[in-house]
């Protein structure tokens, strides 16, 4: 029996047949490598949203040259025994115009509670750029501040004067040639400018007819009558004088407040808090770990901010337990209230002042205003 032929050819293996299925998924794979690829280097027309650093305004806070000082500083501080926290929240924005997020990072940051995908546009207005964002913010803390010390000085029954004046005058606008930068605005058709926003209601109230503006200049006063022009916001037909105006108070205490790199309005009230606190008897909070944030005006009216889910879920990470969110940011917080947190709505500085105390004192929590079922 032969075993072994040299001389015969070897018959070569069955090539095996690849399945059709292993094809069409092996080019699958490839194609939404690829798109990925090209997603990944495509700009995009969103930012990100995301909760920020917290700060707590009872504390203190680093200097750009390094040095630990309190964020409120007053000349007398009555108690610094205060064993809670009353937190300021911030919103960081990823992204800018010069550089947007991925398409991948907005996919990740979509399906994450606690981050928002917005169009740039919202963040980042036509024509704006990054710099002139960050000056407008920090020219917006400034007011802030401001505003926050006349409100809490209020508050503690201190007399604190205020005036309204033009700050700027659009040369295309309604009062070019009528008003000038320093002017103090002392009434619009008989209203008395009490505040800014006295002032734009009764030029809105007018709806495009001449208002009389009474002021100020250089000590003399005088009257002028401009017709404001009109433009649109969010498609309502709004009214113009052209003037940019400016708050500005006469303090009769010297409030300090040192906070870096953070820009905007909303940290108005947690600011008042934090002052009453430095400048009465006793803690404000009870102890209690207290976040908070809406922006402020001179007579303690608070008001809408932006980024409130970002910033909710910034205070539950940060330890708070209790978070005062303007009422009018109340429709975006329904529904998006994290676990450990309990939120209770509020219009003014004396609303907000109620709360502390009825957490303090251990009064009756359920009957304080919130933002509704889910809170």
């Amino acid at each position: 029996m032969t075993l072994f032929d040299e001389n015969a050819s070897p018959a070569p293996a069955p090539r095996q047949r690849r399945r059709r299925g292993s094809v069409v998924g092996v080019w699958s794979l490839a194609v939404a490598f690829v798109i990925l690829l090209v997603m990944s280097l495509l700009p995009s027309a969103y930012v990100i949203q995301q909760p920020g650093p917290v700060f707590n305004t009872l504390g203190t806070t680093t200097t750009a040259d390094g040095q630990e000082v309190p964020l409120i500083s007053v000349p007398e501080e009555k108690d610094s025994t205060t064993t809670g926290q009353l937190d300021l929240l911030t919103v960081q924005v990823s992204g800018n115009r010069e550089r947007t997020p991925s398409w991948l990072e907005l996919a990740e940051a979509w399906f994450d509670r606690s981050r928002a995908v917005v169009p740039i546009d919202r963040i980042f207005p036509a024509g704006q750029t990054t710099e002139q964002r960050n000056t407008e913010n920090a020219a917006l803390m400034s007011d802030s501040q401001l505003e926050a010390s006349a409100a809490a000085l209020r508050e503690l029954g201190y007399d604190v004067p205020g005036e309204i004046a033009v700050g700027t005058v659009d040369d295309a606008g309604a009062a070019a040639g009528a008003l000038q930068v320093g002017d103090v605005i002392t009434s619009v058709d008989a209203v008395a400018a009490a505040n800014v926003d006295a002032v734009r209601a009764a030029v809105q109230a007018a709806a495009g007819a001449p208002v009389t503006v009474a002021y100020t200049r250089d000590d003399t006063p005088g009257t002028d009558t401009v017709t404001p022009k009109q433009t649109e916001v969010d498609g309502q037909p709004q009214w113009l004088l052209g003037i940019g105006l400016q708050e500005s108070f006469d303090l009769p205490v010297d409030v300090k407040i040192q906070l870096n790199d953070v820009g905007g309005p909303s940290a108005g009230m947690m600011f008042a808090l934090g002052i009453i606190d430095k400048m009465s008897d006793g803690d404000l909070t009870g102890g209690q770990h207290i976040a908070g944030t809406g922006t402020i005006d001179a007579d303690g009216n608070v008001g809408p901010i932006g980024g409130i889910r970002q910033k909710l879920y910034g205070a539950r990470d940060a330890g708070a337990t209790v978070f005062l969110a303007p009422e009018s940011n109340c429709n975006e917080v329904v529904g998006h209230v994290p676990d450990g947190i309990r939120v209770f709505s509020t219009s003014t500085l004396e609303q907000s002042m109620t709360v502390l105390r009825t957490i303090r004192e251990g009064g009756d929590l359920d009957a304080l205003p919130t933002c509704g079922s889910g809170t």
